[in-house]
């Protein structure tokens, strides 16, 4: 797939994940890559813009047997910036996936 489809999306996944739950690196990046193919390190480029542009914050939370990890939470303007792009993503997919279908509605 081409990385540009993906490059415009990841933001909107990594805010739709944390809309959900408090999440921590690792666990963000494991569940992307679960799903999108990206490469390792992909992730944390985007959180710590989400979190410079105040969508996000973070909270170390103990471990047992291990370090503490950096947890990502979701603030009340990266709410807001999630609910509009969501709605306006979810438009122009829909929008795209009408004229791809009416592409190969034009072959037949």
């Amino acid at each position: 797939m081409n990385a540009q489809y993906k490059k415009g999306v990841l933001e909107l996944c990594v805010l739709s994940l944390l809309s959900r739950r408090d999440c921590y690196g690792y666990e963000i990046a494991e569940f992307l890559s679960g799903r999108i193919d990206i490469a390792d390190g992909t992730v944390y480029p985007i959180l710590r813009k989400l979190k410079s542009d105040g969508l996000l914050s973070t909270y170390l939370q103990e471990e047992s047997g291990g370090p503490p990890r950096k947890y990502y939470s979701i603030t009340a303007s990266g709410r807001e910036t999630y609910e509009r792009d969501r709605g306006a993503y979810l438009r122009f997919a829909r929008t795209v996936e009408t004229i791809l279908e009416e592409d190969n509605n034009d072959e037949a």
